[in-house]
């Protein structure tokens, strides 16, 4: 299948993911800076209800489908509380590991110190997800609409980055296609 067939095809099942089981982890383990865990919620069944919440909330904002939130969500691999050191010497902060790059802006954008914004994006799910949401936006709109340069922007500006990251977010989608393909139908059977 050509590169273009694969992304017209990993579109369609984007539109199609709107209710996936699969969430991120809960409950944040051992993390820069600091000596327990960020939980998101109490119980992990109220913690699944914020992951949504948010994802909805911050999809809603951006006009962007929560199914994408997702996904960039796994590909990325963070949780609360997780920064990740980069070879380049920068970190990448919470669920959907913010390059650092962003802070003063980030800051900047919500009238805040950058070391707010940091805690913030490192800490809170909400926020991060938010903030994530604002970038991929931004994204978007520098590749003039188009989704996929748009995601591609969101992980990187430079063209050999950003292929192995589609790459990577494809491989993320037909993965949850799969999964939700093998999921049981709960809208019970007709005959």
């Amino acid at each position: 299948m050509s590169r273009r067939g694969a992304f017209s095809r990993a579109v369609g099942v984007l539109m199609g993911l709107s209710a996936i089981s699969s969430v991120p982890q809960a409950w944040a383990g051992p993390y820069h800076d600091a000596t327990r865990p960020v939980p998101i919620a109490a119980t992990p069944q109220a913690a699944d209800h914020t992951i949504r919440s948010c994802i909805d909330a911050a999809a809603g904002l951006y006009h962007l489908p929560p199914a994408l939130f997702m996904i960039l969500l796994h590909v990325e691999g963070g949780r609360p509380g997780f920064v990740s050191f980069n070879t380049n010497g920068t970190v990448d902060i919470g669920p959907m590991q913010i390059n650092q790059i962003w802070l003063p802006t980030l800051a900047r954008h919500w009238h805040a110190t950058t070391r707010a914004t940091f805690r913030a994006i490192r800490d809170n799910f909400c926020a991060n997800v938010a903030a994530g949401g604002w970038i991929l936006a931004r994204s978007i709109h520098d590749a003039d609409g188009h989704l996929w340069q748009g995601v591609a922007y969101y992980h990187s500006r430079t063209p050999r980055y950003q292929s192995a990251y589609l790459r990577a977010v494809l491989r993320e989608v037909e993965r949850l296609e799969a999964e939700v393909g093998h999921a049981p139908s709960s809208q019970g059977h007709r005959s």
